[in-house]
């Protein structure tokens, strides 16, 4: 253990999310528990604090995901079974595009395609910025990004002879 631990977010069992998410900044407070023995001086003190290793010294921002009650599972459903009127879009909060598409059948079926590959793949969000509600063993993409500064760590089984 280093200088302190941050336990892990609560997680809400309805909405498989993190309890207290911040909507615009899209993370919540954790915990952290300073090491035994560490001496420091607490905001808003003046006075030297040595921690005991069981309390919380101070809170972490920590990446969450917010939801406000779009299920994934229903957008694909409407989005299959009645996306030729633009009842996903409707759903999701995209009325002009779903009065688009309620008025040209889903722009002749071609639309209602796409808009199901747009839900699967998780392109087309709720038009608020939150994520879907998932189940804790469902679908979920996490977009992982790489740059020229990445490093990939070699597999011991990956033959470089």
């Amino acid at each position: 253990m280093g200088q302190f631990y941050c336990k892990d977010p609560v997680i809400d069992t309805e909405t498989q999310a993190e309890i207290n998410c911040d909507p615009e900044k899209k993370t919540t407070p954790t915990e952290c528990v300073v090491a035994e023995g560490i001496t420091c001086i607490p905001q808003n003190s003046n006075t030297l604090y040595t921690f005991n290793g069981t309390e919380v010294g101070f809170y972490k921002e920590a990446p969450c995901r917010w939801t406000n009650g779009y299920k994934f599972e229903t957008a694909l459903l409407l989005s299959v079974f009645l996306g030729m009127f633009g009842v996903d879009r409707f759903y999701l909060g995209y009325p002009a595009i779903g009065l688009l598409k309620f008025s040209t059948l889903g722009f002749f079926f071609l639309g209602q395609l796409i808009d199901i590959l747009l839900i699967a793949l998780q392109v087309v969000k709720p038009s608020d910025g939150s994520e879907y509600i998932m189940n804790y063993f469902g679908v979920g993409l996490i977009h992982i990004q790489a740059n020229n500064d990445t490093y990939i760590k070699p597999d011991e089984s990956w033959n470089m002879s």
